[in-house]
């Protein structure tokens, strides 16, 4: 396969993770993601908005969460996000630290 081809399907891969988390699941919690797969809908924002940044593309986390959820994070939250408990928030915590660190 050549590169090209590689990369056009690697995008396609990622264009329909994006359409099952956004359109399909945004039932599923990035806290429940986070806690069993170490990654959630921030981070694949967040790495979207580091390849930007690595090719000279100025981005910030808010654009980039817009540009990936397709709507601001205070609008997402308010469709989708519910109250985690004080367990799911402990857990998040640790796979947090282990998996992104400490951030700004």
């Amino acid at each position: 396969m050549d590169d090209q081809t590689r990369i056009e399907l690697e995008a396609a891969a990622f264009r329909r993770l994006r359409q099952h988390l956004m359109q399909d699941r945004p039932d599923v919690q990035n806290i429940d993601m986070m806690n069993l797969t170490g990654f959630c809908r921030n981070c694949l924002s967040r790495w979207y908005q580091e390849a930007a940044n690595e090719r000279g593309i100025e981005m910030d986390k808010d654009t980039s969460r817009e540009l990936f959820y397709g709507m601001t994070m205070a609008e997402w939250k308010s469709r989708h996000q519910t109250e985690a408990s004080d367990d799911k928030q402990a857990a998040f915590e640790t796979a947090f630290a282990k998996n992104v660190g400490k951030t700004d």
